[in-house]
Formats: structure tokens, sequence, C-alpha cells
């Protein structure tokens, strides 16, 4: 259950990252309230998973997942750059969170 947990967490990450672009510097009141609900909920579900899972592992999951979704939600969404060497790299850390997985118990 912890890692599901954790997944909830990172994706909360994601949905609290792309909501700070449409705060304003948190001037706008509804992307303001969705980004800091997120923002809670996140930080709380890593709470949960860290009940069980070690800290340097579950932290690493939970950025790594929010880098992941931010820079995919960027590419699709903001035009961002996708080229073969960012790409390259977000696989890479994808690697990193499968390999943490696999190796951590929970």
């Amino acid at each position: 259950m912890s890692w599901i947990y954790l997944f909830v967490a990172g994706l909360l990450e994601v949905a609290w990252a792309v909501g700070l672009k449409y705060t304003a510097g948190f001037t706008r009141l509804w992307p303001s309230v969705f980004t800091l609900v997120t923002m809670a909920g996140s930080v709380g579900m890593l709470g949960l998973a860290l009940r069980q899972l070690p800290l340097g592992t579950a932290y690493a999951v939970w950025t790594g997942i929010g880098t992941i979704g931010t820079a995919i939600f960027g590419m699709l969404l903001l035009n961002e750059p996708a080229g073969a060497l960012r790409l390259l790299a977000i696989g890479m850390i994808a690697g990193g969170i499968v390999l943490l997985k696999v190796l951590t118990p929970g």
C-alpha cells in the first residue's frame, strides 16, 4: 500500500507544480487554492508512504514522479522542447525510479 500512496503523492506533486504555473504568483484565487490543496495532499500521501518506506527512496521516487510528470506536461501542452537528449534524461530518471522500487522491500 505504501507504494500506492507514494505514486498518488507523485501525481499530486505534478498537479501542484502545474497549478503553480497558473497562480500568477498566488494572485489568482482558484488556481492558488488548487495548488495549495494538491500540495497538502501530496505531502500528506508522502507522509503515509514513509510509514513503511525508507526516507531516501520515498523522497527520490516522489520527486522523480513529479519531475517526469511536469516535464511531460510541459512538452505535450506547453510546447516545451522535447529533444532526444531531454527524452533520454527523462528515461534515465524513470529507470532510476524503477531500480529504487526493485531494490526496496515493501
